[in-house]
């Protein structure tokens, strides 16, 4: 399938970091917020997760189909760590990586596209997201 054929079946919509997205679940225990909630996320070619970061929730990205992700954070804005999110294990690329709380964090695709889900506890809510200034980035 393609970029927009995935966005289309999985009725997905703009997110406001970039890419696309549609939420799946959200576990109503914890209150109004939930204990977690699980998102497709999807970038196409020319498309990034702009840097961001959740204040109080960990965050944690899956790799499910198309080109590895280039999957970037920092922890004290200055710094930055790169992994890879992929299904070639064996060049180590890993279909998980972890976002700490706090933690600044950035995406893009290696290719045509990349399809992953992202899991957030406690749930995601804007109030906890913060997207960083246009241009910014760690260094």
């Amino acid at each position: 399938m393609t970029a927009d054929e995935i966005i289309l079946a999985l009725a997905m919509k703009p997110h406001p970091e970039g890419g696309w997205f549609a939420e799946t679940f959200r576990d109503p225990s914890g209150g109004g917020r939930g204990a977690s909630t699980l998102i497709y996320f999807l970038l196409k070619a020319g498309e990034r997760s702009h840097w961001h970061r959740l204040h109080t929730a960990v965050e944690v990205w899956h790799y499910y189909a198309g080109d590895a992700l280039k999957l970037m954070r920092s922890a004290d804005g200055k710094t930055t760590e790169t992994q890879m999110l992929g299904p070639d294990i064996a060049r180590g690329e890993r279909p998980q990586g972890i976002i700490p709380a706090g933690h600044w964090q950035a995406a893009e695709t290696t290719g045509a596209f990349t399809l992953v889900g992202c899991t957030v506890a406690p749930g995601f809510t804007f109030e906890d997201f913060e997207l960083a200034e246009p241009g910014w980035a760690p260094g």
